[in-house]
């Protein structure tokens, strides 16, 4: 599996338009053929896209994703956890995770809306389109996604959630963090990533939850809230899954529903079946 080109995106938006037909069409299950047609590639040309993207090819990929395959799982009682092995979601125990080492923000200065706290940002490419990468001082505080122009409303949804901290534009300070979340080579347990939560309490924990479920695996919302002993607020929960500022390395992507649909994601549906994809390649070349 290879990075993709820093500036421009690279093969994520032939991938994200092939993503989108195979959600809108999975119960016909596309062929490669119609697939290529339809993105203006050979099928040649698109299967080395999108197996250099995701380490699968577009049938495994759809395979992986089928909604239809989760809900005949699940309809035998199958645990979600267990589902998500069958769906190609999960990898070998011996797969290294995207260790973290995180802290919580005072809270004062969560309540205080951030005042008092530089914020230092940049957009870097990456997997799933461009990333909004933001850092105080002391880690990383958030992660943000959108396509090609959409940078500014983007960035204007990451600054409302502390609308009193101080911006500044340094793409040099947050580039680090961009190539580590994105090289699975750096996922390293002796030399984690830092990162900052700034959020109310009940929303650190339920982030901290976030953090323990493993690469390539998925968990649902009432099972996250049963996790960290609020098992009668699964609504709270969701909120705070979908409050999550720092996506992709805090996996809120990996939460899906009790039927094992692919629930809502903030920064798009398609583009959490993209990293729940590329999670299953990471899986399938560690195996």
């Amino acid at each position: 599996m290879s990075f993709i080109d820093p500036e421009t995106g690279g093969d994520y938006q032939t991938v994200r338009r092939c993503i989108e037909l195979i959600t809108e069409n999975w119960r016909q299950q596309p062929r490669l053929e119609e697939l290529a047609l339809a993105v203006g590639k050979s099928p040649t040309q698109l299967q080395k896209v999108f197996t250099r993207w995701a380490g699968l090819s577009p049938k495994a990929f759809l395979q992986a994703v089928t909604l239809d395959h989760a809900k005949r799982l699940l309809a035998g009682d199958m645990p979600i956890l267990e589902a998500s092995y069958e769906l190609g979601l999960s990898g070998p125990g011996r797969l290294h995770d995207l260790f973290v080492t995180h802290e919580a923000m005072s809270p004062g200065a969560y309540k205080a809306r951030g005042a008092g706290v530089t914020i230092r940002y940049g957009f870097h490419g990456s997997p799933f389109g461009q990333a909004l990468v933001m850092a105080t001082e002391r880690g990383l505080c958030g992660m943000a996604f959108c396509d090609p122009g959409g940078e500014r409303a983007t960035l204007a949804d990451m600054c409302s959630r502390w609308p009193e901290a101080t911006y500044v534009e340094d793409r040099a300070a947050t580039a680090a963090y961009a190539e580590r979340a994105f090289d699975p080579g750096r996922w390293r347990a002796d030399d984690p990533m830092r990162v900052v939560l700034i959020g109310s309490d009940f929303e650190i924990r339920v982030w901290e939850g976030l953090l323990g479920i493993p690469v390539g695996t998925a968990t649902c919302y009432s099972a996250l809230a049963d996790g960290i002993g609020a098992s009668n607020a699964p609504r709270a929960v969701g909120r705070a899954v979908g409050r999550n500022p720092v996506s992709f390395v805090v996996p809120c992507h990996r939460v899906v529903g009790k039927s094992g649909a692919l629930t809502g994601y903030h920064w798009g549906l398609t583009r959490k079946r993209a990293m729940l994809g590329w999670e299953a390649g990471i899986s399938a070349l560690a195996a």
